[in-house]
């Protein structure tokens, strides 16, 4: 059985990848917040989208793969073939949102948070093992059955906890928190699982396909970079309930006012006695000899 070495470069990549699990999962926890908020069912579609990437995509992904560069055994090289890679991501992604859709859809209920939380952590440990079995190297992985099984109880646990945060937490002191705390369940689920591996080297050595660690860290870390960009720009130009009211405000103070109704004139009595007069048939004024005498 080959030496494993978990850290590589020492504490340099669990502490990246833990950094990187908490940003993902405060921009996740953040973009859930205005599912509850969306008026419409676009909307509530376009922040779930977001959440999922940020949780799915950035909070668990981009960390198990960050995680995984201090990976390395004694006497292999270790490669990836690409394609599983890619559909580990897209495991992750969507599972946690159809996790997201599971919660937030309907009335909020202990079920519903619970069979979420079961379907995304079985997401999540179904995106670590496939990960684990993009990887190439001239020997043969096995598996403590035990150790799996905690791996996969503690990713249920995670992401129930996390589904729950997500539709109960508003304020950012309680985000932050929130947010350390499932990078601690995130990691604690990546580490566990990889304790779970034994290699065994084959006696001769062969070829070994697959791309290398570099040529994929770097597209990640863009991908990564370009993802956390956007959707901290999503977040700042959604208008917020603040906005919102301010935006009533001012709307109703630049709406012009009702005019008053015209008031109406009060009556002249000369006048309506000599409308009067003229009014009657055969009516005519006074002449000048008709006129008594001063």
């Amino acid at each position: 059985m080959a030496e494993i070495n978990h850290f590589e470069y020492g504490w340099i990549t669990p502490a990246l990848s833990y950094a990187l699990s908490v940003l993902g999962a405060i921009l996740g926890l953040v973009c859930a917040t205005r599912i509850r908020d969306a008026g419409s069912t676009g909307q509530k579609l376009w922040w779930g989208t977001l959440a999922a990437w940020a949780l799915g995509g950035t909070a668990i992904w981009t960390m198990h793969f960050l995680a995984m560069l201090g990976f390395a055994v004694t006497g292999a090289r270790i490669r990836y073939d690409v394609p599983i890679t890619v559909a580990s991501a897209l495991i992750a992604v969507v599972a946690v949102g159809i996790g997201l859709a599971i919660v937030g859809t309907g009335r909020l209920s202990v079920v519903r948070i619970l069979a979420g939380g079961i379907f995304a952590g079985s997401g999540v440990a179904a995106m670590h093992y496939t990960g684990m079995a993009a990887m190439r190297l001239d020997g043969r992985l096995s598996y403590d059955e035990l150790r799996v099984a905690l791996s996969v109880l503690i990713a249920v646990v995670a992401a129930t906890v996390a589904l729950w945060l997500a539709v109960t937490v508003r304020r950012g002191a309680a985000i932050f928190v929130s947010a350390l705390v499932m990078g601690v369940a995130v990691n604690g689920m990546h580490f566990t699982g990889m304790s779970a591996i034994s290699v065994h080297l084959h006696e001769r050595g062969g070829e070994v396909s697959g791309a290398e660690v570099g040529s994929l860290l770097i597209p990640i870390i863009l991908l990564v970079i370009f993802g956390v960009v956007g959707l901290v720009y999503a977040l700042l130009a959604a208008p917020t309930d603040e906005d919102r009211a301010a935006a009533a405000y001012l709307h109703a103070r630049r709406a012009p006012a009702a005019d008053p109704p015209e008031a109406a004139p009060e009556p002249d009595p000369v006048g309506l006695r000599a409308r009067s007069t003229l009014a009657r048939p055969g009516a005519q004024f006074p002449s000048r000899r008709d006129r008594p005498l001063r």
